[in-house]
């Protein structure tokens, strides 16, 4: 059985900086694509950004230059450091990984941390 852990969600004040975390464990043979998705309020789930296994990362505009993914394979972890933070940043933010497992090492299987609560407010 594999788990997303994340942490690193707050309150942060408009232009402020928050580092969030996802460590996945359980029995990973091999993780394809990271990444950070986010949802607001009466709004759908969206993505924020991901990173694939040879490191192409793609983000949403709305965070192109303000936010940096990046993903430690030796821990089975991903970070994403999130600067300049605006009140539209406001959100739980979903890690995913697209993972294989032992018992099914060919069969690559989607996997979402609980969420953590990002909010930017004065």
């Amino acid at each position: 059985q594999v788990q997303l852990v994340e942490s690193g969600g707050g309150l942060v004040q408009p232009g402020g900086s928050l580092r969030l975390s996802c460590a996945a464990s359980g029995s990973i043979f091999s993780i394809y694509n990271m990444g950070w998705y986010r949802q607001a309020p009466g709004k759908q789930r969206d993505l924020v950004v991901i990173v694939t296994m040879i490191n192409t990362t793609i983000y949403a505009d709305s965070v192109k230059g303000r936010f940096t993914i990046s993903r430690d394979n030796a821990k089975n972890m991903v970070h994403l450091q999130m600067n300049s933070l605006k009140p539209e940043d406001t959100a739980v933010y979903y890690c995913n990984m697209v993972l294989t497992t032992d018992v099914s090492p060919n069969v690559p299987t989607n996997y979402w941390g609980q969420g953590t609560q990002v909010t930017v407010s004065s």
